[in-house]
């Protein structure tokens, strides 16, 4: 071999190798950023997941807390539809009464003018009667 391809493939190993060692370098640099912000982010994410669970809980409260206000809701409603229920009957029931008190009243009525028309019938009568002497 020649001393030129020597000194060429010599060159070549050089600029190689500083090729390589730049290349690592840049490699090793990149690693250090890398781990750098992987402590970012552990430090930052460490105090976010505690609050997200601490967020979890006080949201799973707060359903729980609508679901009892959701029961209570509706135990409300079936009283107040109980209610209304009851008032319904009592109104229909009033309803009724007060057409049995119109009924009870006009017989009333009817009665009184029955005994009012015999007792004037009976006077008539008497006043007629035969057997009844006015002498005296």
């Amino acid at each position: 071999m020649t001393t030129a391809v020597l000194l060429v493939i010599g060159l070549s190993a050089v600029v190689v190798t500083a090729a390589l060692v730049s290349t690592l370098l840049a490699i090793r640099r990149a690693t250090l950023r890398a781990e750098m912000l992987l402590m970012i982010l552990e430090r930052e994410v460490r105090p976010m997941t505690s609050q997200l669970q601490s967020l979890v809980e006080e949201l799973r409260g707060l359903s729980q807390h609508a679901d009892q206000n959701m029961e209570r809701m509706g135990a409300v409603i079936r009283r107040v539809d109980d209610v209304t229920t009851g008032i319904a009957r009592v109104v229909g029931f009033v309803g009724g009464m007060t057409r049995v008190g119109q009924l009870v009243g006009t017989a009333t009525g009817v009665k009184k003018g029955l005994d009012v028309f015999i007792a004037k019938l009976i006077s008539k009568n008497k006043k007629h009667d035969p057997r009844r002497t006015t002498n005296g």
